[in-house]
C-alpha cells in the first residue's frame, strides 16, 4: 500500500481527498500547513505528496524548491487554484512531477496520482540527489552533468550510501549491500574503498562520516 501526504488548507477538499483516496487503497496522511507537513515528513516516509501552493504559513512552490535542494526526490503533485499555463509551466520546472488545477474532478486526481507513480517507476534506474546523479545501468556518477569517474566499487558504495542518506549503516551492512557479500570480519577493503570515495566526493561538497557507535553516514557538507 502506498502512502500519500496531502497538504491542503481547505478542510473540505482535504477531508474528501482523504476519504476517497483511502477508499481507493492508499494510506493517507494529512497536513493543513507546511509546519504540519514537515512534522509528518519527520515522522514517516510517504511515497508521494499532493501539495497545495497557497498555504497559511508559506508557499508550496518555495517548499517544493527546498525539498529538491535538500535532495528529496519524493514525487509531488501540485493541486492548486493557480491554473494559468504559466503557473503550470513554472510548477513543473521547479520540480513538480505533475500539476492539477482547482476546481478538479476526483477521478482526474486519482488518474494523475496513478500515472505519477507509473512514471516514477520508469526512472528508478537513475538516482538523483541534488546535483548528484547516479546512473545504475552504466554505473557512472555525475555532478552537475560532469562524470566523476568513479571505479565500480566506489560507485556501488556511493549508491548504497545515497539511497540510505540519513540512515546509519554498520560496516557489515554497507559491505553486504555494496558487494552482495558478507564482510567476513576483514574491514580493510571497506575502509580503503570508503577512503577513496571520500576523496572523490569531498571537492563537490559531500562526505562520509563514520560514527563509531552508529555507523557510516552520507552527508552534504555545510558551507
Amino acid at each position: 500500500m502506498k502512502t500519500l501526504l496531502c497538504v491542503e488548507d481547505d478542510m473540505i477538499i482535504l477531508k474528501n481527498n482523504r476519504i476517497r483516496l483511502t477508499d481507493d487503497g492508499y494510506a493517507v496522511l494529512t497536513a493543513k500547513n507546511l509546519a504540519e507537513a514537515n512534522k509528518q515528513l519527520s515522522q514517516s516516509a510517504p511515497d508521494a505528496i499532493i501539495l497545495d501552493i497557497m498555504l497559511p504559513d508559506g508557499n508550496g512552490l518555495d517548499y517544493l524548491t527546498q525539498l529538491r535542494a535538500n535532495g528529496n526526490n519524493i514525487p509531488v503533485l501540485l493541486l492548486t487554484a493557480w491554473g494559468k499555463p504559466s503557473d503550470v509551466a513554472r510548477g513543473l520546472r521547479m520540480g513538480a512531477n505533475d500539476y492539477l488545477s482547482k476546481p478538479f474532478e476526483y477521478d482526474v486526481l486519482l488518474a494523475r496520482v496513478e500515472t505519477m507513480f507509473r512514471n516514477v517507476g520508469r526512472f528508478q534506474e537513475c538516482v538523483i540527489y541534488g546535483e548528484l546523479s547516479l546512473d545504475m545501468p552504466s554505473a557512472r556518477a555525475f555532478f552537475g552533468g560532469e562524470d566523476l569517474g568513479l571505479k565500480p566499487t566506489e560507485f556501488s558504495l556511493l549508491l548504497v550510501l545515497v539511497k540510505n542518506e540519513g540512515k546509519p549503516m554498520s560496516a557489515e551492512q554497507l559491505y553486504q549491500k555494496a558487494w552482495s557479500l558478507p564482510l567476513a570480519g576483514d574491514k580493510n577493503a571497506l575502509y580503503s574503498a570508503v577512503s577513496r570515495l571520500r576523496k572523490r566526493i569531498d571537492p563537490i561538497g559531500y562526505d562520509i562520516v563514520l560514527d563509531r557507535s552508529d555507523g557510516y553516514y552520507f552527508v552534504k557538507k555545510r558551507i
